[in-house]
Parts: C-alpha cells; structure tokens; sequence
C-alpha cells in the first residue's frame, strides 16, 4: 500500500501534471535532439523533432586558385572567414604559391609566406599541388621535402578523398595529366575502397576538358560505377557539370587573378562549404556577396554566357586624323538566344569627348539584333590617341519563365582609333637589339595606363619607354627602348616576376583580332616576354611559332631590344596575305629589389576588363 501523508492540493496538483508532461516532452526531445524544451501545451511551437544530425553527417571547407596573378589580401581573408564557419577541416585544390621558379630562396619565401596563412586556420588543411606549386623537378622536390607526397587518400566517416597531382609531367597549365604511376595508386586505392558511400576526388587542372591527358579518361572509367564528385580549380571560372556518374566542378578564385565579373561569368572569390549527407555532399559556394548553392554556374548558363560574346558591343572605327572632331560608330547589341532580353545603357562622362546615344533602354527580341547610333564630338580637338576611353555601363537581363533571372552587368571601354600604317624601310633591319636602321615613327607609353603603385613612379627617370613597328616581305618588326633606373633581374625566375617588355601580336583576321578578350595566349594569339637577361630572355620560346626573332641590349640605364615575327606565320593566320596585325605593348617595372611592380602599358591589356576593343591595330601600308 502506497500512502500519501501530505495531499496535494489541486491546483498544485494541475501545476505538477502539466510539469510532468513538460518532463515527459523535454526526455523525448532529449533522446532525438538531445535538447531539453519546456513547453507546457499539447500544441507545440514546431513541425517535428526529426533532428537533422545524422551521426554520419560532417562539414568541411575547399578554397581554390590563391595564386596566377594573386590578388593580396584575398585568401588571408578567406581563411578568417572559415575560421567563423568552423569546418571540421579543409581541403585544397592547388595553386597556393607563384612558382614557376628554380630559385629554392625563392620558393622557400614563397611557402613560408603562405605556411603563415595557414598558420591562421583552426582546422586542418590539406594540400594538393597545381601547376603553380609544381613545374620543375626542383619545385616538386621542395613540395617532397615540405609535403613528403603529391597525391595521397584518405578515409573520413566512410567517404574516400582521394587527392590527386594534376602536375606529374611538368607540362604547365592546359596540359596537365595523370601518369602511369599514379594511376597504379589510384586503381589500388579504388580497388581497396570499393563500399565507401562516397568518393570525392581533388585535382587541380579540370582534365576533364584537356586532351592528352595520359591516364586521366581510365581514371574516368574507374570511378564511373560509384558516386563520386571531382574538384578542381586553373581556370578561374566556377561552372559545374554531370557526366559519368558524377559531379565535376571546376572553382573559381580565393585571390587568384580574376576579372571578377560575376556569378554569370562564373568569376568570384569564393570557398565551397559542404555537407556530407546520406544522399551525399550538398554543396554552398560562399561568396563575399552571399551564398549560392552548387548551381551557381551550370551548363545551361555558360552556354547562354561564357560561350558567347557579350550581346553588347561597339565595334572599333579607324580614323586617318588624329584630332577628328566628329565620328559617328554604333552599339549593337545582340540576342542569340531564345530568351527575351532586356538592355539598360549608362553612359559616364567624358571631359575631354561628348557623345550621345539616342536609345539607353531597350527590349530585344530572341534572335535578333538592335543597332543604337553612337555619334562622339572630339570637342578639344585633341590627339584621339592621348585620350582615355569612354565608358558605358551595361546591365543585361535575360527573361526566365520559372527560374530567376540571368543579369549581367559590363563596363564598355570605347575610343576612335588612329589608323595606324606599318612602313616597308629601305634599309633591311637586322635583329642585333642596336636599332640603328630603325626610320619608323616612335611612340611613347604615358601614365594613362599605369596600375599597381604610383607612388613608386618618380616620372622618367625612373621609367620610360617607346617602341616602333615596321616589316619587309620575311617579317613584321618590333622595336623597343627603355630607360630604367632600376633593372630587376633574375634569370631562374618567372618571367613576369622581373623586368620583362611585353609585346601581344594578334595576327588573326581584323574582325577576330580587333575584339581579342585575351583568351588563347600563345595558340590564338602571341604573348611576348622578353626580360634583360642575356640567356632565355624569351619566355616559352619553344611554344612559339618557330623563326622567332629577338635580342636584347642593356646599357647602363638603357635597354633596346628588337623582335620579328616570321610573315609567314600572318599569313597563316589570315589565311591569305597579311593585311593588318593588332600590337599590344608593356613593361613591367620592380623596384625595390623586386618589391614594387608597376605595370606600365600603352593601352590596357587585352587580358583585362577595361580592354578597347581595335587598339593598338596596325595596317600594312
């Protein structure tokens, strides 16, 4: 028999039954959520108490490209952010440092420099290699000596991460594989790994796109019969796609060069955030914007696009006066889709140009062209080519029926080109880097195009240059003089790490060349390096198309250089006699013992967003 010397009284008694039912409630929460909730109604505040904490579920980070034109500050910051984020740990896809160097002083600073990155990270990180952490045997000795291997697995809560060495030949960026040793290891290493729920795989270079990539389709073959994702960074362009079973992404940037357009174009800084489920990695790509799931870029939008023009352009015209005053060119914008697009034009103004477009906002039917007449007032009758461009703002919306919206936005540069003529001299030239048969008229780089540290140009005596071009019936000729208070050179670096004069040659057809978006360097069109070193001053020269010409002469403060290009590869290219060859000149300047850079170009870099379309665009007389 129970007895029960003090009663309890009823209203005590409702308040102990609703405290049982809350005890009750919070040991349920407790068993699925272990969390205590005290809630004393039958109705509840939420939709179930289905936990989302499968015991299988985990969370890690993937930063990309750092380096290729790495932009300070960048990754440091990416690292600080995950560090908020809190993964479990972080995986890499190569291109952590410059390279492309023998120099181990160098390379040491280098890994240093970026062992201090991580040094900030509260999780672990794992390294993969990219064709900028290794291109030499010197380069992957050092990563041995630091790493100890170049691609190497793991086992994590039943997932496989097999991280891979897109690097083992040497070949440099577009040329990447997987050889027959390390094929070995990976058909072992899936072999051994047969039941994991899911394999994630981790190369630098996509060689999903490249060919000649020796093993790499039998890497395909293996991985083709379980679920798998592959990770890869180089092209500095995030976009995804489905095939073989999987999903192969390619990232974008963690401070690596980029023209930062936008999620259309696929070019952002980002880390990749995933979640390992059951149902396998669902992925968040956190941008400093926001965050956009895996779909931020798929297939369908790079086909509608990264695989098009920009529907927007002026095309370039020529004038024989340098200090035109009217010119009359046009906007055409384009739509090749089967989506209505909308168009908004804001043009900035111009101190020194006036110009008018008559229409600024415009629908544009699928498949169809609007052309909207741009008339420009030189209105100081200065020299066209002293002056900087105009600019126009574009925002570009493509109509979605039951998706959102694809809006592209692009600043168009515009100037009227002076129709410059290439001269046939009497007197052969001969490539000795003395200049003395030069008759063609010189041209001069001023400030307009100077990026990186003003504070480090001290005018002329710190910096100068001009350059000519002429041609006779085996070459077009480039001539170049340079004074610099300061040469940096170093003949075991990368050529874009010292003093090196640049010479672009686009040798396509007027129409292709006039519009380069530097896009195929040294396939469609040359890019020419040449430093003060007296031995392989010329970068890539085996690349190049053969009959290559150069020399160097440095002089105290002085350097002249020349170079010629065989006629035959214009022809070629043009497919017919050579009628026009589009020049693009720069120097790079380090001062400072290699410090300071100061990038100094005659127009802006066909590479670059703020590119003119047609200059730099010269006729054969």
């Amino acid at each position: 028999m129970l007895a029960i010397q003090n009663p309890i009284p009823m209203k005590s008694f409702f308040l102990t039954t609703l405290l049982c039912l809350a005890i009750i409630s919070c040991l349920i929460a407790q068993d699925n959520g272990r969390i205590i909730i005290d809630i004393p109604t039958n109705q509840k505040p939420w939709n179930n108490l289905e936990w989302n904490n499968g015991t299988d579920n985990f969370q890690f980070a993937i930063v990309t490209d750092r380096t290729g034109g790495h932009r300070p500050g960048v990754f440091l910051d990416g690292i600080k952010k995950l560090n908020l984020l809190q993964p479990e740990f972080v995986m890499s896809v190569g291109d952590l440092i410059e390279g492309y160097t023998e120099d181990t002083t160098i390379l040491n600073t280098e890994w240093k420099e970026f062992m201090g990155f991580i040094d900030h990270l509260e999780a672990p990180f794992f390294y993969v290699p990219g064709n900028h952490d290794i291109t030499n045997k010197v380069m992957e000795d050092k990563w041995k000596e630091i790493f100890g291997v170049t691609y190497y697995h793991f086992k994590y809560k039943d997932v496989l991460f097999l991280c891979l060495n897109s690097e083992d030949n040497y070949r440099g960026a577009g040329k990447g594989t997987i050889d027959y040793e390390q094929y070995a290891y990976i058909k072992k290493t899936l072999d051994e790994n047969r039941d994991v729920r899911h394999t994630l795989v981790f190369l630098h270079q996509p060689l999903w796109i490249q060919s000649d990539t020796k093993r790499w389709n039998d890497v395909i073959a293996l991985l083709e019969d379980r679920p798998h994702h592959v990770f890869a960074g180089h092209y500095h362009r995030y976009w995804k796609t489905e095939q073989n079973n999987g999903k192969y992404i390619a990232l974008a940037t963690t401070g690596g060069g980029s023209r930062l357009r936008g999620a259309a174009y696929g070019e952002f800084d980002h880390v990749v955030w995933v979640t390992m489920t059951d149902e396998g990695p669902i992925l968040a790509n956190l941008l400093l914007e926001g965050i956009w799931d895996e779909n931020v870029v798929t297939q369908e939008i790079v086909d509608l696009v990264r695989n098009r023009p920009f529907p927007v352009q002026i095309p370039p015209i020529y004038v024989s006066d340098k200090k035109q005053l009217a010119m009359a060119a046009e906007i055409r914008v384009t739509n090749d889709s089967d989506l209505p697009m909308k168009v908004k034009l804001e043009g900035i103004n111009h101190q020194d140009i006036f110009y008018r477009m008559d229409d600024s906002i415009l629908e544009v039917s699928p498949n169809s062209v609007e052309v909207i007449p741009l008339s420009i007032s030189n209105v100081k009758m200065k020299d066209i080519s002293s002056l900087s461009p105009i600019e126009i703002r574009v925002e570009v919306t493509y109509e979605k029926e039951e998706q959102p919206d694809v809006v592209m936005h692009q600043t168009l540069y515009y100037l009227p080109q002076y129709k410059y003529e290439m001269i046939n001299p009497e007197k052969k030239i001969k490539v000795d880097g003395m200049l003395d048969e030069w008759t063609s008229e010189w041209i001069s780089l001023d400030t307009r195009y100077m990026s990186r540290n003003p504070f480090y140009y001290n005018g002329e005596e710190d910096f100068s240059m001009q350059f000519a071009t002429a041609y006779d019936e085996d070459y077009v000729y480039v001539g170049v003089k340079v004074s610099d208070d300061d040469w940096y050179r170093n003949g075991e670096s990368a050529h874009w790490t010292q003093d090196v004069i640049i010479v672009g040659l686009d040798a396509r057809p007027l129409s292709i060349s006039e519009k380069n978006n530097g896009y195929g360097r040294n396939r469609e069109w040359l890019s020419l390096l040449l430093t003060m070193n007296e031995e392989k001053a010329l970068y890539e020269s085996n690349d190049l198309p053969e009959g290559i010409l150069h020399k160097v002469n440095v002089n105290g403060q002085t350097a002249t250089a020349e170079m010629a290009i065989p006629i035959s590869y214009l022809n070629k290219m043009q497919q017919q006699n050579w009628k026009n060859v589009r020049i693009g000149i720069g120097y790079y300047d380090f001062d400072e013992g290699g410090e300071e850079r100061n990038d100094h170009m005659w127009f802006p870099a066909w590479t670059t967003a703020e590119t003119i379309h047609g200059s730099g665009m010269m006729f054969k007389k």
